[in-house]
């Protein structure tokens, strides 16, 4: 077992043991009718979503004799492609990362940054969270170990303004990537998300083909709360992926499938845990089998 693979097994623990209880394993025969509506309760309680956990016991059960290696078959098939990310082919990748309070997504740049500096990419971010001093003090803490550089003005100036000269610094120096950075905010604050609408406008007019990608940081803990934000930042920014964090936390990593599913949106990262190497990147299939028990090949 690759030490990714056992990372991500101990960091979905949880929600595993969870749908342990619900879902039988090691065992390859079909499932009488009582264990099915275990296993679709069981689902739901991972935060799989009522919808998305029926569909997929019913297609489970059209295949393959319905046994719980089916239910996985079914989960991979309903995850959409994961596309390669839209990077350009000249000048740099522009990021855009948004989300709301408390899902870590200042952290989640910061490991992003060093990923990236580790690939020899150089790496600018704009701190555009203008309005916690203590936001971006962290960010600049993991700018440093990373090796980045940072834009940032005084705290309480415009956050458009800042995405503004960081893209205008990220293209005029050649950097590769460039990373901006804003305020969490709640996806029901019309005042803030119109000023994220702006944040990605004045970008956009920097350098007409930014944000290349735009993508959202999601607390796996906060439940079907997740839902309704993916589906107003989407609206406002632009959403094109998702990274779910603190999947360790909780036994709610259905979260994720039911996020992908319902939106479209490719998972590019999940994080498991604290340190640097539990932000990994999106695995569908190795992602399955750590959040559901054991089943014979």
């Amino acid at each position: 077992m690759s030490s990714f693979f056992s990372r991500l097994k101990t960091g979905l623990s949880r929600s595993r043991d969870a749908l342990s209880q619900m879902v039988p394993g090691g065992s390859v025969d079909a499932l009488s009718e009582e264990e099915w509506i275990d296993i679709e309760d069981g689902l739901i309680m991972a935060d799989c979503g009522g919808e998305l956990s029926g569909e997929l016991v019913a297609k489970a059960r059209k295949r393959r004799g319905g046994s719980v290696r089916a239910l996985k078959e079914s989960m991979l098939l309903m995850l959409p492609e994961l596309k390669p990310v839209n990077e350009p082919s000249s000048g740099p990748f522009v990021l855009l990362v948004v989300g709301v309070n408390g899902t870590g997504k200042t952290t989640t740049i910061g490991k992003i940054a060093t990923m990236f500096r580790k690939q020899g990419k150089s790496v600018l971010i704009g701190a555009a969270d203008t309005f916690r001093a203590a936001a971006v003090e962290q960010l600049a803490v993991w700018v440093d170990r990373a090796g980045a550089d940072m834009v940032r003005q005084h705290e309480g100036a415009d956050p458009a303004a800042v995405a503004f000269d960081t893209i205008q610094r990220g293209v005029a120096r050649n950097y590769d990537v460039v990373i901006v950075d804003t305020a969490g905010r709640v996806q029901t604050d019309r005042g803030l998300m119109d000023e994220l609408a702006k944040v990605r406008r004045v970008i956009t007019k920097a350098y007409p083909e930014a944000p290349h990608e735009v993508w959202q940081v999601v607390d796996g803990g906060t439940g079907q709360n997740a839902v309704a934000q993916v589906e107003k930042f989407r609206e406002v920014a632009g959403t094109s992926g998702l990274i779910v964090t603190k999947l360790d936390g909780s036994g709610k990593g259905g979260i994720v499938l039911q996020l992908s599913h319902k939106f479209g949106l490719p998972v590019r990262y999940v994080g498991v845990g604290e340190a640097l190497e539990d932000l990994m990147q999106f695995n569908a299939e190795e992602f399955i089998s750590s959040l559901l028990p054991d089943q014979p090949e």
